[in-house]
């Protein structure tokens, strides 16, 4: 596009003489927006799902926290962070919703106990209880939202289910916090630990440029499918989890998305996008997912569940990881 509109500048300037002055303006400003819109890169923010408050490996709860939020503060970037508020009344619970509201990160709702709403044996108002559970502890901070990000992604069994659950979070002003980037960084951090555990002075190296290819791999999937679905570069929201693999590697993370060419944007204003405005027939996984899967023509390239450990576990039993 952006070749298309240099050769328009081209092809128009000898007729500028024979064009009104506004019209030279109209047409000029038109050529340029253009060309500034086929330009946008792929854009990325960062979403952190639960609040962990254990030692991981030889690292403390709070060394390794910190690990992650001095990464974001480096990047000069602002994330969420999507509490399970289960253990979270504690010393150690207080210090990680002060330490993440206290750097400015949004604090957004997981529920009290992480249930899979997918489950038959837990409906709509099990629903209503987790989410008010947690509420009642996060709403207090000051960079409290009201987003409600689904254990799993799972979002009900039963067009029933799913009906009542979204009519009860706008009924009490809650939105979805939706994923559009899901991925696996959950399977590669147990592996991680797991190595450490055995090893602590193993190598990670490995580790972190399986992390990397996953992620963007990941990232690049959902970001072609977005376009596709759009026509457009959205702004994604990149599920990750509150973990040690996020502490060992988040500076890399950020360092490989901009050498890729992407731009890392802050969370809140990654969920100003219009696509978080939409509300998918199909429920669960990555909104671009669902949007994919209402469309019908992605049948061929749609799994189920979208990202899951048995994905990965082959690629890491080769490689030793």
């Amino acid at each position: 596009m952006k070749t298309k509109s240099i050769k328009t500048i081209i092809l128009i300037t000898p007729l500028l003489p024979l064009i009104t002055r506004t019209m030279k303006c109209i047409i000029l400003t038109l050529i340029f927006f253009t060309a500034s819109i086929s330009v946008a890169q792929p854009t990325v923010s960062f979403t952190f799902d639960d609040g962990s408050l254990s030692k991981r490996a030889n690292y403390e709860f709070e060394e390794w926290n910190d690990m992650i939020l001095s990464a974001l503060d480096d990047a000069q970037i602002k994330a969420i962070i999507f509490v399970k508020t289960e253990g979270k009344s504690t010393d150690k619970g207080k210090h990680l919703l002060e330490t993440w509201n206290d750097k400015g990160h949004l604090i957004a709702n997981h529920t009290y106990s992480h249930p899979n709403f997918n489950k038959e044996e837990i409906n709509a108002e099990d629903f209503r209880t987790e989410l008010l559970r947690a509420d009642s502890l996060i709403s207090s901070y000051s960079n409290y939202v009201k987003l409600f990000r689904f254990p799993y992604l799972k979002e009900g069994n039963t067009r029933e289910e799913i009906d009542s659950i979204r009519q009860i979070m706008k009924s009490l002003g809650y939105k979805n916090g939706y994923v559009t980037i899901d991925a696996s960084d959950w399977f590669i951090s147990s592996r991680l630990r797991k190595r450490l555990g055995q090893n602590p002075n193993a190598s990670i190296e490995a580790f972190k440029n399986f992390y990397l290819e996953h992620l963007f791999e990941r990232a690049s999937y959902y970001e072609n499918l977005s376009y596709e679905l759009t026509g457009r570069h959205i702004k994604h929201t990149l599920l990750l989890h509150h973990n040690l693999a996020a502490a060992l590697f988040l500076d890399d993370l950020i360092a490989m998305f901009k050498s890729k060419g992407w731009k890392v944007v802050s969370a809140d204003e990654a969920f100003k996008d219009p696509i978080f405005e939409q509300t998918p027939n199909h429920a669960g996984e990555s909104i671009i997912w669902a949007l994919a899967k209402d469309s019908g023509k992605y049948e061929d390239q749609l799994r189920y569940p979208a990202e899951d450990s048995r994905y990965e576990q082959a690629r890491m039993d080769e490689l030793g990881l």
